[in-house]
């Protein structure tokens, strides 16, 4: 069959910029996908003359301020007819007795469009064949392919539906109704012009009161011809840069906006650097249908702000790109990306340089004005800041933090930190949400942490506190970086630990993909302070000393005794299990995501660790011994001893030589008794991979004892005694991980 390229466009109002890639994306493949499933889109042919010419892209996506648009390749004019078998009935209810048809089977076929002209000649061309224990009957009928014309209307249809639309626009009809102005449509922006292309055809199509037809509007102010006509398909893109002025695809406006970007830079000086920010690329790219990037300047007076201030402002209000130097400090100059490009831009540069200028006015305002009052002179007005209507104010959570961040400094310290408990973490715990109530954090709630460390400063505070207010929200996403001292990460560590139990505490925990409080960020958070700073600290004492904080007053409701085993806080409050096991769950999570096997991550969880930091070590331990020849064998052994154990829970570990009357079991217990005291020195010192290698020498034994001795004997005092050997050995071989875990 005869392929061609289908072109569909839909023309309307500027799009949301922040979601145009994502409506442009979605537009696309839903066209596609649509098609696809209705058999219009031929598979690719035969592969080039060239081995080393890809195919080209099975479709091309456009997405500017002001269309939304797809270019599908090898599109039919109509689907293959296609033969389909339709179950019909058991033999026993669509025939009777003399194998005529009932009138339910002849019901079922007039319902399917089959030829009953002659009734006996059509049942006679039903197939029988087996359908569970019955015999049943089947149709086999042709299924007409269906034309482009009802399928790309099809396709449409469902695409508007279906457009992950931020908020639906409702508006009246113009055009094409018979009552103009009383018609209405819900899209995201009106829409103006629908084009349907195949080859050079226009394929008739109607969507939200639009004809398809062949043509569309470019540039606002720099097309050519007004309006684009489109000659065909293939030629859409070509022909809406040249005519009209637009590039189309958004990738590509993309691409232009960031060479643009940066030979501006290179044009002013092999010192400059522009800040690209991803999220700010994307918007920019969905405001504009022809970037032209232009160099303007602020005045010099305005450096003196703190530099993340500045460049919020003018990534976020005005949509510019900072220029940093050589040593990444901001310059007065940016990059703004225009959308026209005149003979003459110093009407565009000025225009710009005077619209930036009140909002820097404004940020140097709030810096002054913030400055003429210290943080601590503004902690007691946090007392009026309500921070959750179940767990206080503010003020409240920040006498919390300050108590669980003495008590992390108290621990490091008895761990041999230095200068862990000098007094810092208490006074940054106390003043960093101080700065929630600046002016300059009230206009940018993005810069909380960042203003505090620079007015700290201002204060005359230390640095390390100052870093430690600044660094306290870190890491505050993927990848972000950690506290730069000690007493950050006492702060951080508190201030995550504060959040997890106090939302934990009164049941708001995170439900599906719903997590309205970040506790999965908090979570990774202290998971990454404690594995990447190898902090000596167990994960249940810091929970402890959370849940025990006594500012928590009446807002946790006592829970019930969730076992004798458990550690005396987790009998006090139901929350304290769940969020444990919630922060383990994170934590396999993580470990999984960089690239440790689910039974080595498994295996090493299982018993659950408190010291996170030695995870990595312990990882590494169970990666080599599983390399080891002995370790397949020694695992399997493991699995078995555990499901021995399992029905002999309280058997006593202690072995008696004097009952070791097999020559096996002797053997064994020689070898426990020689090499058990170097793998335990071993993994003491957290040497876990001698540790696990060591033992890796017991397998010979482990197996000569399985293969020849009964571990439940008929005799009392030798089947107790030899499961307490093998308690034993399941003690000493599974302190570094589960090693039952390995088992195929």
């Amino acid at each position: 069959m005869t392929t061609q390229n289908l072109l569909v466009e839909l023309f309307v109002e500027e799009l949301p910029p922040k979601a145009l890639k994502k409506l442009g994306e979605a537009f696309a493949q839903q066209i596609y996908a649509s098609l696809s499933d209705q058999w219009l889109i031929s598979m690719p042919g035969t592969m080039a003359q060239d081995p080393d010419q890809a195919d080209p892209p099975a479709m091309d996506v456009f997405a500017s301020p002001r269309r939304l648009g797809v270019l599908i390749r090898s599109v039919l004019l109509k689907a293959p007819d296609t033969q389909k078998l339709v179950k019909l009935m058991p033999v026993t209810v669509g025939l009777d007795a003399a194998g005529q048809a009932t009138s339910a089977l002849l019901k079922k076929l007039q319902a399917l469009g089959a030829d009953l002209t002659d009734p006996v000649a059509a049942v006679a061309a039903l197939r029988r064949a087996p359908d569970g224990k019955v015999e049943a009957l089947f149709y086999d009928s042709l299924v007409t392919g269906a034309t482009l014309d009802a399928g790309l209307q099809k396709a449409l249809e469902e695409a508007i539906a279906k457009l992950p639309i931020p908020k639906v626009m409702s508006y009246q009809l113009e055009t094409d109704c018979e009552l103009p102005g009383w018609s209405s449509v819900n899209f995201v922006r009106p829409a103006h012009g629908l084009v349907a292309l195949r080859g050079s055809t226009v394929v008739p199509v109607k969507v939200l009161g639009l004809k398809a037809g062949n043509s569309t509007q470019g540039h606002r102010f720099e097309a050519k011809v007004s309006p684009v006509v489109i000659a065909d398909a293939d030629s859409y893109a070509a022909t809406l840069e040249q005519d009209g002025a637009v590039i189309a695809g958004f990738e590509q406006r993309r691409f232009a906006i960031v060479q643009q970007l940066a030979q501006a830079a290179e044009r002013l000086g092999p010192s400059y650097r522009v800040l690209m920010d991803e999220a700010l690329l994307d918007e920019v790219t969905g405001l504009v249908e022809r970037p032209n990037v232009l160099v303007c300047a602020f005045d010099a007076q305005f450096l003196d702000v703190p530099q993340e201030c500045l460049i919020l402002t003018m990534k976020a209000n005005q949509k510019y790109f900072p220029l940093l130097d050589a040593a990444g400090k901001l310059t007065n100059q940016f990059l703004v990306v225009s959308n026209i490009s005149p003979l003459d831009a110093s009407a565009v540069i000025g225009g710009n340089e005077r619209v930036v200028r009140p909002r820097l006015a404004d940020a140097k305002f709030f810096f002054d004005q913030d400055r003429k009052k210290t943080l601590a002179s503004r902690v007691e007005g946090l007392s009026k800041v309500v921070y959750h209507n179940k767990l206080g104010t503010q003020g409240e959570r920040t006498e919390r933090v300050q108590s669980i961040a003495s008590a992390i400094a108290r621990q490091l310290a008895d761990a041999g930190v230095a200068d862990a408990f000098d007094g810092n973490a208490d006074n940054a715990a106390m003043l960093a949400k101080a700065d929630l109530l600046t002016d300059m954090v009230g206009e940018f709630p993005e810069l909380q942490g960042i203003m505090g460390g620079y007015y700290a400063r201002h204060d005359g505070l230390r640095e390390d506190i100052a870093f430690a207010i600044e660094d306290h929200y870190k890491p505050r996403f993927a990848g972000d970086e950690l506290p730069r001292n000690t007493t950050g990460l006492v702060v951080a560590l508190a201030d995550k630990l504060e959040t997890l139990v106090g939302m934990f505490g009164i049941g708001n925990v995170p439900t599906g993909d719903k997590d309205p409080y970040a506790l999965r960020r908090h979570a990774l958070g202290v998971i990454r302070m404690l594995v990447e700073k190898e902090l000596p600290l167990d994960l249940n004492g810091l929970l402890a000393c959370a849940f025990e904080e006594p500012r928590w007053g009446t807002a946790f409701k006592a829970g019930t005794d969730l076992g004798a085993a458990a550690p005396s806080v987790y009998q006090k409050f139901d929350a304290a299990r769940p969020l444990a096991d919630f922060i383990f769950d994170r934590l396999a999570g993580s470990l999984r995501e960089q690239g440790y096997s689910a039974q080595e991550v498994d295996a090493v969880l299982a018993l659950q660790p408190q010291r996170l930091g030695d995870i990595p070590k312990r990882l590494a331990a169970v990666r080599a011994f599983a390399a080891l020849p002995e370790a397949p064998a020694l695992a399997a052994a493991n699995k078995r001893i555990s499901n021995i154990l399992k029905k002999a829970p309280d058997v006593d570990p202690h072995v008696s030589e004097v009952l070791l009357t097999e020559p096996a079991e002797l053997a064994l217990f020689a070898a426990m008794q020689s090499l058990a005291p170097l793998a335990n020195a071993q993994f003491e010192a957290l040497d876990y991979t001698a540790s696990l290698q060591t033992l890796a020498a017991l397998r010979a034994p482990v197996d000569a004892f399985f293969d020849s001795v009964l571990v439940n004997a008929e005799q009392l005092d030798l089947r107790l005694n030899r499961q307490g050997l093998l308690k034993s050995l399941h003690s000493a071989m599974n302190r570094v991980a589960d090693l039952a875990r390995l088992a195929a």
